[in-house]
């Protein structure tokens, strides 16, 4: 048995990691090739300080959730022992299904498979090397224990996990607008009939919250440079894959390989275990090194692509409130297809167009609740006076158009 370990968190200053089953859970190699996977994927392009790991992130949500039970319990919630361990494992584990770069490999390698199946898939099959001791932390994470409030703590508008990135990708960024009071916001949660409330008292740090969320989403997640880094990596890798099914050899690590080389759907992934035992072999190092040996290949496509990303070479990146015409994009693709020597059906490699929205609050999903003193509810859209129920819920569209620089 190993001996309980404090880690230094520049965030929350000392995190404790109990020995037992939640010390044997973060030194499993699934949770350590976290330390392997940058939490903002390509954001360092924007933001050079933005080097921090999911590792770093989820003993961040771990540390919260732990601040989280003693505050509940502390104003009479019942907790057990047994469910205190359960809800910690959960989200502690609750990203461990993550590819590199986040989100790119679900549209790419191995897509139409969200990281959220994909962590649901090695809690069981660690639960299964530790003789069904995660049973409970499976059941809160999937929602399907009695006492919901601690699936709240795990996944909801208001849940350990965005307290932690929030607060934790300002750090790193600096990006200062971000850095939310999530000690307070925990200081104010409470449970009322099994649903996860904050005290009226909290209101404007849960004002703040939202407000920062927003901020953060537009200025560095869905910031324009890290929209066409990632644009760039997924059209390398689907490049890869069209390259792969025509015989052409490339230089890759054996476990980028598998996806690379051979078809993998939803289906396949869902039911052969030799996807997910070789998806845990892959982390940042394996697209690293792939890509700088693909940006010597004679594919130009390939090529480019991948010597963008290496050199920090990126796209051209324009934004517009509405969709760009047609003609636009046609004229760009010709200048493209002339320069680089390219046809005109590989020129969509090196020039695309996405949207991005997002909206501050979502009502259909878990409501923010806050509680008053004589307790009563009210939803964090009507009980502020603040922010109206439109302004939460606007979804804010962006259109994108990025391309190779002629």
């Amino acid at each position: 048995m190993q001996a309980s370990k404090i880690i230094n968190d520049p965030v929350f200053g000392f995190i404790n990691i109990p020995k037992g089953l939640i010390m044997e859970v973060v030194t499993h190699p699934a949770m350590q090739r976290l330390q392997r996977i940058k939490q903002l994927g390509l954001s360092s392009m924007v933001y050079p300080g933005a080097q921090h790991t999911r590792f770093q992130h989820s003993l961040g949500a771990f540390f919260l959730m732990t601040e989280a039970i003693q505050a509940l319990r502390g104003k009479g919630v019942e907790i057990t022992d047994h469910e205190a361990e359960s809800v910690k494992l959960a989200i502690l584990m609750h990203d461990i299904g993550h590819g590199p770069f986040s989100h790119v490999l679900e549209n790419t390698i191995a897509p139409g498979v969200h990281h959220e199946e994909i962590s649901l898939m090695l809690m069981e099959k660690i639960n299964g090397e530790l003789g069904g001791k995660l049973d409970l932390a499976i059941r809160i994470y999937k929602d399907e224990y009695e006492k919901r409030f601690l699936h709240q703590l795990v996944s909801s508008q208001l849940d350990m996990d965005r307290l932690d990135y929030l607060r934790r990708d300002s750090f790193y960024t600096g990006v200062t607008e971000g850095n939310i009071g999530s000690a307070r916001i925990i200081k104010m949660l409470d449970v009322k009939d099994d649903h996860l409330v904050v005290e009226s008292k909290g209101i404007y740090s849960i004002e703040n919250f939202l407000t920062a969320r927003r901020l953060m989403y537009w200025q560095v997640y869905l910031h324009k440079t890290s929209v066409v880094c990632e644009k760039m990596l997924t059209n390398t890798l689907t490049r890869a894959k069209e390259l792969a099914r025509r015989g052409e050899e490339l230089n890759v690590t054996p476990a980028l390989r598998y996806f690379i080389y051979e078809d993998i759907n939803r289906e396949t992934f869902l039911s052969d275990s030799k996807c997910l035992d070789t998806f845990i072999q892959l982390d940042d190092n394996d697209i690293w090194c792939a890509l700088k040996m693909w940006s010597v290949h004679p594919d130009k496509v390939l090529s480019t692509l991948s010597r963008g990303l290496v050199d920090r070479r990126l796209f051209k990146v324009e934004l517009s409130t509405k969709p760009f015409s047609r003609a636009y994009k046609n004229e760009i693709a010709e200048r493209i297809c002339s320069n680089v020597g390219i046809s005109k059906k590989e020129v969509s490699y090196l020039l695309c167009s996405t949207t991005q929205e997002k909206d501050m609050y979502s009502i259909a999903d878990d409501h923010i609740e806050i509680l008053y003193n004589d307790g009563t509810t009210r939803d964090i859209a009507e009980a502020s006076d603040m922010f109206n129920l439109s302004l939460l819920q606007k979804k804010v569209k962006k259109y994108f158009i990025c391309y190779h620089r002629i």
